[in-house]
Order: C-alpha cells, then structure tokens, then sequence
C-alpha cells in the first residue's frame, strides 16, 4: 500500500512538473500562448506518455529505488533522456518536425532540473527523519560493486610483497619529491625490486619529454603526471611503448569518473553540488562524444582535466601494446601498472559515437560487422581478456562484474534499445531472424573446438537459442546451441518458428535476460 502511494504521488508530481516546464518553454515564445501551445500540444502529450512509461520501466517513481543523491541523478538523467530520445525519434519517422527546439529541448531540461532538486530535498529530508533506511540492506545486496571494491578485490595496494630495499635511494627521492613520502611508499610497493638504472621517473603530459629521454629504451618508465591531462592520449601511449624494451613496464596515474564523480559532490553542499555535477557532465561527457560540439568542448577546456573511466584507461593501454599487471588506488588516483606485451594496435578514429560496429564471427568463420548502440565505455573492446581473467564468466554467458558497462548502457540492454541497430545485419543478409549469436573473437575461443566448427556453417541470428533455453554457463550455452542446431538441420522453418515464439515467451513474460 506504501509503495502504492508513493508512485502515485511520484507520478502527480512528475506530470505537473513537466506541465509546468512546458509552460514556462511556451511562455518564453513571441507569440506565447495563443500560437504555441495549441501547435505543441501533440507532443507535449507524447513526451508527457514517454516521461512516465520509461520513468515506471527504469524505477524513477518505485519506493525504495531512489535512497541516495547518485541513485537520485542516475535514474532521473538516463530516465528524461531516453524518455526524450524516443520521442524525438517518433517525431523523425512521422515526419512531424514543425516544433520549437527551445520548447522540445528546454522543457525536458527544466524538467529534469526541478525533479533533481525536489527529489534531493526529499532525500535530505528521509536521511534527516530515517537514519536506517528500510530497503538499504536490500540495496546493498543488489547494487552493483564499486571500483573500489572490484580493484581491492583484484589487486589492491602493496601486490608485490617484496621489500623494497633494493630500489634505488635516487629513484625513491625523484617520486618523494613530487607525491610525498606517503604516496611514494604505495609506488614503491606496487613496482618493487623492477626499479633499476634503467627506470626514468616523468611527471609531463608532452610526447617530448617521453620521446626527448636520453636513453634509446627503458626497463621501467613511470609517470607522476595524470592521464586526464594528456590530450593525445594515444600518441603519448605509443610513444612510451617505443621507448619500452619488451616485457618492461609503464606506470601511470588516472582520475577515474567515478573518482571525479565523488570530489565534485563532495565539493559543494547537497542539492548545489548536483546541479553543479549536472552541468559539469554536460560539458565533459557530452559535448566531446558529439561531433558537432566536440569544438565547443575542447574550445571551453583545452582537452585538459578529460573525464576518463576505468575502462577506458585500461582499454588505451592494451590498444598501445600494454598488458595490465596491477591496479591499486593510491590517493584520489587510480594507479596502475603495465607490461609491454607487443606494439600497438591502430587506433581507433571513433571512440564515442552512439553507433558501433562490432567485429563479430560469422557465416564460415568470416569477420562481420555487428552494429549496436554503445553500451561500454570507449576501448572496452580491448580489454576483455582482461575481464574475464578477473572475473570469469556469471550465469548466463556474460561476464561478472564487467565494469565495462555504462548506466546508460545497462538501462538499455534492460529494454533492448542497443539490440535495435542489428536489424541493419538483418536486412543486409549478415544475420537471420532466429540463430546462434554472434560473438567476438575472444568469446568465440572460450567455445570448444567442435562447437567452433558446427556453428560457423551457420548465420547468426538476432535472437538467440539462449532465450529459449537460459542456460545457465558456458557449457550449457553451448549445449543449447547445439540442440538447436540439431533441430534446424531437421526441420528449419519450423525450428525457427518454435525458438521465435518460446523465447518471445521467456522474455515478455518470465523476464528473460541475458544482462
């Protein structure tokens, strides 16, 4: 009954503040009232229907899913934006585009700027009423773990447990002298006895100073200076790569989004520092992902101070010939530790756009591009030996704790918009409707020699074996595709048929996921 009430008032309060955000738009318009608001109507109605459809599927008005300021920003910004998405793409395929960007635009974004202060009030006021808050051990038991925890799970400070009485004193000075005597002890603890004559000790964001060393190679290079700060990312990894013998190493510094995250909120009071935090993400996370306001970005902050995740610094360094060997926080920076492996890969021109297309293996072993909406942070796609080494594979096929994975992206593959886009394979002949999926490279190699060889006389297909089954490991997913195989070696069509309308079943209606 509590919850009951709770989405109920919830929802009134969404409407209304969305009512009056329109208003406001229309009211900011020459002709006001008399001309706006009966031509806007229409889609004030269909944001308004969209708004409260995504917010109930992604838990913006359920009792209990909101408890903190970041569950509060997550659900209401990922909620209003698809919620906006989705409208404006219905407008596209109906063609109706007549409508003010000021009322379209700026009614979603006031919208979401009242929910986030109302909704911060209401959690000030619970935490001051409700110290223990009576879903928050349910919480902790379901939400996902921090990078904290999946780091200290890992690795964690002081791996190498060798003494470093063997460090050179001249080496332990050049880095006391930059980070103190704390953050030193930790650095030390991490490389141990692999410091050497050899070792060079920067703390610089040029490509000149790492290609300007005086030595032609290194056995250990390490950097004090944060990556953020580096604005050709990939061409300084590269060059630290060539000043590297094989098997040496490189150690660098990161701010991650998260980390970024927490010293911004911790910075200002509640409800300032989420509006701050709001506008913060709109210039560093926005504007570099949209090539029409990547100028913008890089005109307001000279590419300095660059918001970069976990993924995404471990992904840079195996793209730049670089295999993960340790991670430790240290301070308000994550540190970590690489060994050259090889030589970099190419890099990669698009790392932010909304639409990728995934290497995949196809029809006869062959390399097809798989087309989906971004869901992983930028490089991802480099470091997923590294996942599954750290934290092998959870039920159902995927990979545990993959931190790789976007709240953005997460919240669509819960209502399968980034499955969306492969309807584009569908059409061009790559994939069928019903079929084994199509998996990387990497994944494909975790499968049996034999299953290899039997799926890839196959094409892939949108929807795979694995709704119908749910397998619940590897061994089982490969045992489903195989069943399946069987029966459309058979009887194809009506293999197909079966599959399409069973695993229809499992997902509509016993929640099927594959996550």
């Amino acid at each position: 009954m509590e919850k009951l009430k709770f989405r109920t008032i919830t929802l009134i309060a969404d409407i209304v503040i969305l009512t009056i955000s329109f208003l406001a738009m229309v009211w900011t318009k020459p002709a006001s009232l008399k001309s706006y608001l009966p031509s806007h109507t229409p889609f004030f109605l269909g944001l308004a229907l969209m708004w409260i459809v995504v917010s109930l599927i992604n838990g913006k008005m359920h009792h209990g899913k909101i408890i903190n300021f970041t569950s509060l920003f997550t659900r209401v910004l990922t909620s209003n934006i698809i919620a906006v998405s989705i409208t404006a793409l219905v407008m596209y395929i109906i063609r109706d585009l007549d409508y003010s960007r000021t009322i379209v635009l700026g009614t979603a974004l006031l919208a979401t700027i009242l929910e986030l202060v109302f909704g911060a009030v209401y959690i000030a006021y619970k935490k001051a009423v409700v110290q223990d808050y009576e879903e928050y051990e349910k919480y902790k038991i379901y939400k996902k773990p921090s990078e904290y925890d999946l780091v200290k799970g890992v690795n964690g400070r002081g791996v190498n447990k060798d003494e470093p009485d063997e460090v050179n004193p001249g080496i332990v000075n050049s880095i006391e002298k930059e980070c103190g005597s704390e953050m030193t002890q930790a650095i030390i603890k991490m490389s141990g006895r692999k410091l050497s004559d050899h070792s060079a000790i920067l703390k610089t964001t040029t490509i000149f100073n790492i290609t300007g060393l005086i030595h032609e190679k290194y056995d250990y290079i390490i950097n004090l200076h944060k990556i953020n700060d580096i604005i050709r990312l990939d061409d300084f990894m590269d060059a630290v790569n060539s000043k590297l013998e094989l098997k040496s190493y490189f150690f660098c510094c990161v701010e991650t989004k998260d980390q970024r995250k927490r010293r911004l909120l911790n910075k200002f009071p509640p409800v300032l520092n989420y509006i701050y935090y709001f506008f913060d993400f709109i210039v560093k996370r926005i504007l570099p992902k949209l090539k029409f306001t990547r100028g913008l970005y890089f005109f307001l902050t000279r590419g300095e101070n660059a918001v970069i995740s976990r993924a995404e610094a471990l992904g840079r360094l195996s793209r730049a010939g670089f295999r993960i060997t340790q991670e430790s926080f240290i301070g308000n920076q994550l540190c970590i530790e690489a060994r050259k492996s090889g030589d970099p890969l190419p890099k990669n021109e698009n790392i932010y756009g909304p639409l990728i297309a995934l290497p995949r293996v196809g029809k006869e072993g062959d390399i097809i591009k798989v087309y989906k909406l971004r869901t992983m942070h930028p490089y991802s796609e480099y470091i997923q030996d590294y996942v599954y080494k750290l934290h092998d594979l959870q039920d159902g096929g995927k990979f545990k704790n993959d931190f790789r994975i976007t709240s953005w992206g997460a919240l669509c593959r819960k209502i399968w918009l980034d499955e969306l886009p492969m309807l584009i394979n569908f059409f061009q002949g790559d994939m069928k409707l019903v079929g084994v999926r199509p998996l990387s490279k990497q994944y494909f190699e975790l499968y049996d020699k034999v299953v290899q060889e039997r799926r890839i006389k196959y094409k892939p297909g949108l929807i795979p074996p694995f709704y119908a089954d749910m397998p619940a490991d590897l061994e089982g997913i490969q045992a489903s595709e195989l069943k399946y195989l069987d029966s459309y070696d058979k009887h194809p069509l009506f293999t197909d048929f079966r599959y399409f309308w069973k695993s229809g079943w499992n997902i509509f209606f016993r929640k099927a996921r594959s996550n």
